[in-house]
């Protein structure tokens, strides 16, 4: 998979996270952007670009919103 379509994938999933209402939508959703930062990653170890990097670390922060929305509140 090219750089470009794997940058173009993470451009909608990052406008489109939050249509993700279901339980099931957001464990496909966190799946998926484990999935592209990996992907990312393989082309940030050749190039070492910046921007591939902050790129990674945007879909990092809507993961981690993901699994804390699905993680839930602790009992008490």
């Amino acid at each position: 998979m090219s750089i470009a379509i794997l940058l173009q994938e993470a451009i909608e999933f990052e406008k489109n996270y939050k249509s993700f209402r279901s339980r099931n939508e957001k464990i496909v959703a966190s799946k998926r952007a484990k999935s592209l930062i990996l992907s990312i990653n393989e082309f940030h170890k050749v190039t070492k670009d910046e921007s591939l990097m902050e790129v990674m670390k945007r879909i990092t922060v809507i993961k981690q919103k993901l699994e804390k929305r699905l993680k839930g509140r602790p009992l008490a």
